[in-house]
């Protein structure tokens, strides 16, 4: 699979052992998303190659440079994206039970605010397709992408100093589900129970990038 990229992937150091691959634009592409998940499968075979992390439209590759030198990993890095990407989507579903609106939610807010009535709101988000972009930001936490443009909202002016594990979360393009109790400036639109980190499990971290999630609507409050 081959894409037009508006610019050549920019490739950064990140210390002596890291290479940020960087082929983004200004707004996310799920397209590009998806070629980064095709280079992480490559990279697993490259000698060298000791760690990759994907983040939102980027990737950052941490490598022994005594096995490989950056100069070759960069190179690698630029021809096999220019080239033709074995694009294939195998994530795992997972189907996320949520109570939406309440009195500790912003939905009616953010309802208001977009001009769309609280169960519109309910609607589209819980009728959409979901794919993790990424984990990042605290253990566990999901960056989705797949939010309906209708009910994108820009994050909060003045972050919440605690949102609590659960909380169901908008915030610009994308949508998220807090992992742990914490701070953010993303909008609670509901809660689950669904547990996306606990250290006693194995794996702790329930989700992967490339997972599919699909919001079922158990209750709406008023």
């Amino acid at each position: 699979m081959t894409v037009e990229l508006s610019a050549p992937p920019r490739l950064h150091s990140a210390g002596a052992r890291a290479v940020l691959f960087d082929p983004s634009s200004t707004v996310f592409s799920t397209s590009i998303q998806q070629r980064l998940f095709a280079l992480v499968d490559l990279l697993s075979r490259v000698d060298g190659v000791e760690q990759t992390v994907p983040g939102m439209n980027n990737l950052l590759v941490v490598f022994n440079p005594l096995e490989i030198r950056r100069e070759r990993l960069s190179d690698w890095l630029v021809e096999h994206w220019n080239g033709d990407l074995p694009v294939s989507l195998q994530g795992r579903e997972f189907e996320v039970p949520v109570v939406y609106g309440g009195d500790e939610t912003d939905l009616s807010e953010i309802s208001a605010q977009l001009s769309v009535a609280a169960d519109e709101f309910v609607d589209r988000h819980a009728n959409g397709t979901y794919s993790v972009a990424c984990i990042g930001a605290m253990p566990g936490f999901p960056y989705l992408s797949g939010l309906d443009p209708m009910i994108a909202v820009p994050r909060r002016a003045v972050p919440r100093m605690r949102l609590e594990r659960g909380a169901v979360i908008v915030g610009g393009a994308q949508a998220g589900i807090m992992p742990c109790a914490a701070p953010s400036g993303w909008h609670i639109i509901g809660h689950t129970d669904l547990e996306l980190f606990d250290p006693k499990r194995s794996p702790a971290v329930l989700l992967c990038p490339g997972d599919i999630i699909r919001f079922k609507v158990l209750e709406v409050l008023r």
